[in-house]
């Protein structure tokens, strides 16, 4: 095994060990078009799924895989949609789905999770609703402790979703956060995520490659 991937595999059975101690599970594969298969493979026949805004599981293929199932309800926002729509279509059917699939904005050695959200129906669905929400996470976003990993989000993740968003922020033309309170912020909702209530009902699903911001 080449170097970083063992050091990946390493961090990766550290985290799984710690999220167990959070009341949520944690798998590793070497690549994210495994990491994909496993998470799409816990969908069966009959469930109701939806999906929060992630770069990740675009890269992967994902959305495109599960629109294409014919044997699932899936709740997904479409371009034309307005956020009006989108809240009445998709967010709101959100909790009461079988299975809900995100990334998270960053994770630590210890397992913690930390995300940045805008509207907040990504993280407002991680903390309450689904019976599932499973976490398709690249190890490029694991961090050594949490404020290293706020850090990472602030810094890094989010003046280039704010980028790829064509969002009018200070953090979008700079590159570092500068705490703006822009009508154009994603910044709204900051979520730290350190157990939950009910065993197993987070998944993280760790894969040895670069996804998403």
């Amino acid at each position: 095994m080449l170097p970083k991937k063992q050091y990946y595999a390493n961090c990766a059975a550290t985290i799984i060990k710690n999220l167990e101690k959070r009341n949520m599970k944690g798998v590793y594969f070497d690549t994210g078009r495994e990491a994909a298969e496993y998470a799409l493979g816990l969908v069966r026949a009959g469930d109701k799924v939806s999906y929060g805004g992630t770069m990740s599981m675009e890269e992967l293929g994902m959305k495109e895989a599960l629109a294409a199932r014919d044997d699932i309800t899936l709740y997904a926002r479409t371009p034309d949609m307005t956020y009006i729509e989108a809240d009445e279509k998709v967010y709101s059917k959100a909790f009461s789905c079988d299975w809900y699939f995100m990334s998270t904005n960053g994770i630590t050695m210890d397992g913690e999770l930390f995300n940045i959200d805008g509207w907040g129906n990504r993280t407002a669905a991680l903390i309450y609703g689904p019976k599932n929400v499973v976490i398709v996470c690249g190890m490029n976003k694991v961090a050594p402790n949490l404020q290293a990993c706020i850090d990472r989000v602030r810094n890094t993740a989010s003046p280039a979703n704010c980028v790829r968003l064509e969002k009018n922020t200070p953090c979008s033309k700079t590159g570092r956060c500068s705490e703006c309170l822009s009508p154009d912020t994603i910044c709204s909702q900051f979520v730290y995520t350190r157990h939950s209530a009910i065993p197993g009902r987070i998944q993280v699903v760790l894969a040895g490659e670069e996804l998403g911001y």
